[in-house]
């Protein structure tokens, strides 16, 4: 799967993963990883934080042992910005805001997570960068760094990410939902969906490195970009 290199230096690399592949191997060992291509690169890389399989964008993997621990302790001292955008259903009621609820393990649901007073702190800020009819287009700031937190967080506020199996509806984006009279092509048998992915892209992270101001970005994908374009056009 192809992948484009945002930054990189002697310590580390910046990667802006494509959405469906993998940050590190998972427990079954039967798909291959963003770690496994950057290994067969480089050799020897380390892994300092992830995104989930089906979130696209920014990821950083150290090349040294020294540059692993220095970039963990910027995400574990909450040094690190990270900032992500995406597609949630509903129009918000509050344009900005932040969503301050514990995070926690579902007790009976692996993998899934979920809000709870026993979870641990998790703090997400969010700003509306567009209003749709059913949807919006949301940068948010996470200044924790729990397993699906932006998922979980949305999901308790009633405005689940677009496309997200676990936490909201899987139900792809279909042009025939956002176009008045829309018609099929004669030569399809069925509508192919504009989007049918989880829409979230971890689109920034600012940090120092070594007295230097970094702002690493990872552009929006084209499939997020082209729902944004339908959403647009069909607006009114």
């Amino acid at each position: 799967m192809h992948f484009d290199t945002i930054f990189e230096n002697e310590a580390f690399v910046a990667i802006n993963k494509p959405s469906g592949l993998l940050s590190i191997p998972d427990r079954k060992g039967d798909e291959v990883s963003l770690k496994d291509l950057l290994k067969e690169k480089y050799g020897t890389i380390y892994t300092v934080h992830r995104l989930d399989k089906d979130t696209s964008g920014i990821i950083i993997f150290a090349k040294t042992e020294e540059a692993h621990k220095e970039l963990s302790l910027l995400f574990e001292g909450r040094a690190m910005e990270k900032y992500y955008v995406g597609l949630v259903y509903g129009n918000m009621f509050e344009p900005k805001g932040s969503i301050d609820a514990p995070i926690m393990e579902h007790p009976g649901k692996v993998t899934k997570m979920m809000t709870h007073a026993k979870g641990k702190f998790s703090l997400t800020d969010y700003e509306v960068l567009e209003a749709f009819r059913t949807y919006s287009w949301v940068r948010f700031q996470i200044h924790t760094g729990r397993t699906h937190q932006i998922r979980v967080h949305m999901q308790h506020i009633g405005h689940s990410i677009v496309c997200d199996p676990i936490y909201g509806d899987a139900k792809p984006i279909l042009l025939s939902t956002l176009k008045r009279n829309f018609k099929l092509a004669k030569s399809a048998d069925e509508e192919r969906p504009i989007l049918s992915r989880l829409a979230l892209h971890s689109h920034i992270l600012k940090f120092n490195w070594h007295d230097e101001a970094l702002e690493l970005e990872a552009e929006v994908p084209k499939d997020l970009r082209a729902v944004l374009q339908q959403l647009r056009k069909w607006k009114g």
